[in-house]
């Protein structure tokens, strides 16, 4: 379920793609799912066709979703493989950590800051 905060300082289309990749990247939404038509998706969240079609458009350069013409857009194989591609990059980042002696909080802490984040609760979107 999408749920778009009308009050939130973070834009429509924002919390749109977010919510969408989150559900792909979690496999709410699996690899060759058909993901509503922007028109639909935009009235069901009353939302404009154009912010629909940004969020639709910037899953689509991440490689998220795939759009086939007239046949819609649908949930691409290439987030399955970036994923893959990270839990490899994290099983080597592991074993660097292990060799090196840091312990896990630190590694934690070391991969927050390349990422830009703070330690942060768990959100769900659904």
């Amino acid at each position: 379920m999408i749920v778009i905060d009308s009050g939130s300082p973070v834009p429509p289309f924002e919390q749109l793609r977010a919510q969408l990749a989150r559900q792909i990247q979690d496999g709410a939404l699996p690899v060759g799912s058909r993901l509503p038509t922007i028109r639909h998706l935009a009235a069901d969240l009353g939302l404009a066709v154009n912010t629909v079609g940004r969020a639709y458009r910037e899953l689509e350069e991440a490689g998220l979703i795939e759009t086939r013409g007239r046949a819609g857009s649908f949930v691409s194989a290439a987030g399955e493989e970036g994923r893959e591609r990270a839990r490899r990059a994290a099983a080597e980042y592991a074993a660097v950590i292990a060799s090196v002696g840091i312990d896990a909080s630190e590694a934690i802490r070391i991969v927050q800051a390349a990422l830009g984040t703070r330690p942060a609760a768990a959100s769900s979107f659904s």
